[in-house]
């Protein structure tokens, strides 16, 4: 089952924030994260796929078929929201079979049913369990179960791990990834969490203002940015304004780098993005792309220290990732200055 959307428009009433001329598609068994600072217009994406919010422009369609008139019960979607949304006075077997209950199938079959979900998800023993007992891992487990029962032809996350501990976070990741591979669910994830979406997508789109900024395989959009705007967004960097002023030479004001340029003219404004772990420190001296300064600002991460790498007239300091700060210079091979347009 695909998920597309094509040049959807939504406006919140009496105002011109909203959705603007969104096209994206989430191919059958796929995972498409969606990103983005707060107020981008991600979980307003979901509940117009959803059909928690009408109203709007272009077309939603799944399997081929225009879901812009269908009522929320008639789209079989599932969905899992942040709050989990479970009810405390059902027990977990009942919360799990609760919307095989509203298309009345029969009370032995959908018990068989739930029970089958809840062996998937690891909480067979936990049926009979009033949801109160669980922990916050295991209730978004059971969460997700009940999404799954009732067969969806679309699944839909909402911030599904920001209630949990980080402990708790990368293990139930993982499970819910593996869990949405072997339904070979097509789903779209809301995340504000960057190592939740590069980790478990095929995919991520980031939004920024109700527009969508780029979607793109997790590696490509980190080491291939389409702007600024998402290189600032996705991961760490280096970002600083520079000046093509050679063929593979950019000037940064206080230093030259050697970079591919392509077919950018000299005088071309550019930003130059360096991410922290291409950061080479102390080069040998005569190193193509040394720069000279001190380490300033650390920051220990157990298997490496996060540093800021002052450079005499830049505007900002350099982020490096290693074992060891710098001491004295930094290098970065010019493969790994990556150069967008203004």
């Amino acid at each position: 089952m695909s998920l597309v959307l094509d040049q959807v428009s939504y406006r919140y009433p009496g105002t011109t924030q909203g959705l603007h001329d969104i096209s994206l598609d989430v191919r059958t068994g796929e995972l498409v994260a969606v990103i983005g600072p707060s107020g981008s217009g991600k979980s307003t994406l979901l509940k117009l796929v959803s059909g928690l919010e009408t109203g709007h422009s272009g077309r939603i369609a799944l399997d081929g078929e225009d879901l812009s008139n269908k009522p929320v019960h008639q789209r079989h979607i599932g969905m899992v929201f942040q709050s989990y949304a479970l009810f405390p006075h059902l027990d977990v077997l009942d919360n799990v079979a609760y919307g095989l209950k509203l298309r009345k199938m029969p009370a032995a079959e959908r018990t068989r049913r739930a029970q089958e979900l809840l062996d998937v998800v690891g909480l067979g023993d936990y049926a009979q369990r009033a949801v109160a007992q669980l922990s916050g891992g295991q209730q978004q487990r059971v969460a997700l179960a009940r999404a799954l029962a009732i067969d969806p032809r679309a699944l839909l996350l909402d911030e599904p791990l920001s209630a949990l501990d980080a402990s708790v976070r990368g293990h139930l990741r993982d499970q819910i990834r593996a869990i949405q591979q072997r339904f070979n669910a097509t789903t779209l994830l809301v995340t504000h969490d960057q190592e939740e979406a590069l980790t478990m997508a095929d995919r991520v789109a980031v939004m920024k203002d109700g527009r969508l900024l780029q979607i793109a395989a997790p590696r490509e959009l980190y080491e291939r940015p389409a702007s600024r705007a998402v290189a600032q967004f996705v991961g760490l960097s280096t970002l600083l304004p520079a000046t093509v002023c050679a063929s593979d030479r950019v000037d940064l004001g206080f230093a030259e780098l050697a970079a591919p340029t392509g077919s950018r003219r000299p005088g071309a404004a550019v930003h130059v993005l360096i991410r922290p772990e291409h950061i080479q420190g102390d080069p040998p001296a005569g190193s193509l792309n040394r720069l000279t300064g001190r380490a300033g600002a650390q920051r220990f991460l157990g298997a490496l220290t996060r540093y800021d790498f002052e450079v005499p007239g830049a505007s900002r300091p350099f982020l490096a990732d290693s074992a060891w700060p710098a001491r004295e210079a930094i290098g970065i091979a010019p493969e790994h200055v990556r150069l967008l347009d203004d």
